[in-house]
């Protein structure tokens, strides 16, 4: 784990060095019941939306579908709509989180543990996982509850 945590250090401070911008996409995505996917990686603490950076000449929407597809073996079936584009300056700056809400899918498997996923799942509002991060309930009170949106992740 220490190992996978210097190798993700090293990489941000390529990225920062080599981008002046760089852009995430991550998918709130929303089941029948009400439930949150989460996910928890292997290299970074707590529970986080699924999504991942938009490479370069890559659209956002492709990147959301792809980082759906190998974080969390989801499938988009329509259409997922933008909630907002949010900074992210306390990892570097230029950083920015494109997050989108996803309502329409499949999950035709559920995913094993991977070198970058440890695990997922589907929590209700009121029992999100022990470790849940701040931004991702912020965002869940943003688009469940109304609260005014925040330019912050």
């Amino acid at each position: 784990m220490a190992h996978r945590t210097a190798i993700a250090r090293m990489m941000q401070a390529y990225w920062r060095m080599t981008r002046s911008l760089t852009l995430g996409a991550q998918g709130c995505i929303l089941d029948g019941e009400g439930r949150v996917l989460l996910i928890r990686h292997t290299y970074r603490p707590g529970w986080h939306f699924p999504g991942g950076g938009v490479e370069r000449g890559e659209a956002t929407l492709t990147a959301l579908t792809r980082e759906l597809d190998e974080e969390a073996g989801v499938e988009l079936t329509g259409p997922p709509r933008l909630f907002g584009i949010y900074t992210n300056f306390r990892v570097f700056p230029g950083d920015h989180i494109a997050l989108f809400v996803v309502r329409e899918f499949v999950q035709p498997v559920a995913p094993v543990p991977t070198r970058e996923i440890a695990e997922h799942g589907f929590f209700a509002r009121d029992r999100l996982p022990e470790g849940t991060i701040t931004p991702v309930r912020s965002r869940l009170a943003e688009i469940l509850d109304g609260k005014a949106v925040s330019a912050t992740w």
